[in-house]
């Protein structure tokens, strides 16, 4: 065999010096070849193990199962030795729609093979065109597990831009999810948060998407949250009116003190008329009756067009009840 080996040097006139050069070239030139069909595109039989994502009420969001999805397709060599080297190997995970899998008996859901071709890219990755699956049915098992429905618990912070404010609460939707998890875990879980929501110099209306906050072993029913926040122009108008007492009986005099409060009105910009017509501060008397202490809030009648929001100061004045 050495002798056969030294024959061909010396037919094709390579020296030992040159030898290194030779192999590297034929190193090269199989690589060349190698990459060059590698890159052309077969048909061929493609293979994945699927592990199923799929939110079922009342189901672990993971089958508990993995499924072996076989396909006739067309693919660069590359992509059937990838997928060939994967196979049994490490589970694709794909996310399916809820509608798509249809409930069998007990744990048991499939999806039929007409629908597995919109998840053709997530099976095998791009690249992959697909002519038909070979089983038109497969299964996946997912466990029934503990849910429980709790209210959902915004975390914000919000500033705005001078003489701009929030017009009324942030919205959000929905208010409420399913958690699911072991009954141990879901009896100590009360409400959900959301990651903090955070927005700083705001002069125009806000909404968006947000993550609850993660809770380890624990599914919820979604994701995201949808958040609204609308942000209005006011116009601020402060004056000093007298405090006057309703619903008080006609035989008693309710005394106020002090007589008077500064309000501070906020309407929206522009104004639709004069702020201050037809304001009134009073006190109720029925306030008064549930009042252990005599003071009574201060509350604004009369409200102008485009009213928000409205502060007194005081806020409560005291109270004296006397016969007239």
């Amino acid at each position: 065999m050495r002798r056969l080996y030294h024959r061909i040097l010396r037919l094709l006139n390579i020296t030992g010096r040159d030898l290194a050069v030779f192999l590297l070239a034929l190193l090269l030139a199989f690589s060349t070849w190698l990459i060059h069909n590698l890159s052309l595109k077969y048909t061929d039989y493609i293979s994945a193990s699927v592990v199923a994502h799929c939110k079922i009420d009342g189901r672990a969001a993971e089958s508990e199962n993995h499924s072996d999805i076989i396909a006739r397709g067309r693919a660069t060599g590359y992509r059937f030795i990838l997928s060939d080297i994967r196979t049994g190997r490490i589970p694709t995970y794909v996310d399916f729609k809820p509608e798509v899998l249809r409930h069998k008996d007990g744990d048991q859901f499939y999806i039929l093979s007409q629908d597995l071709f919109e998840y053709s890219h997530l099976i095998y990755g791009d690249g992959v065109t697909l002519e038909f699956f070979v089983s038109d049915t497969v299964f996946f098992t997912f466990p029934e597990i503990s849910h429980k429905k709790v209210p959902v618990q915004p975390v914000y912070s919000l500033t705005y831009m001078p003489q701009y404010m929030a017009e009324g609460e942030l919205q959000f939707s929905p208010d409420s999810v399913i958690v699911y998890g072991e009954p141990y875990r879901l009896e100590r879980v009360e409400k959900v948060f959301t990651e903090p929501i955070k927005h700083t110099d705001l002069s125009t209306s806000v909404q968006g998407l947000v993550k609850l906050e993660n809770m380890p072993e624990l599914e919820y029913s979604i994701d995201d949250i949808h958040y609204k926040v609308d942000v209005r122009r006011y116009v601020e108008v402060v004056t000093t009116l007298p405090v006057n007492a309703v619903n008080v009986p006609a035989e008693k005099n309710l005394v106020v003190f002090p007589s008077s409060a500064q309000v501070k009105i906020k309407c929206t910009f522009p104004l639709e008329a004069d702020p201050e017509e037809g304001l009134e501060l009073y006190v109720d008397y029925r306030d008064f009756q549930n009042s252990i202490s005599g003071k009574c809030p201060v509350r604004l009648a009369g409200q102008p067009r485009g009213f928000i929001a409205f502060e007194a100061d005081p806020v409560a004045v005291n109270c004296f009840l006397e016969d007239k």
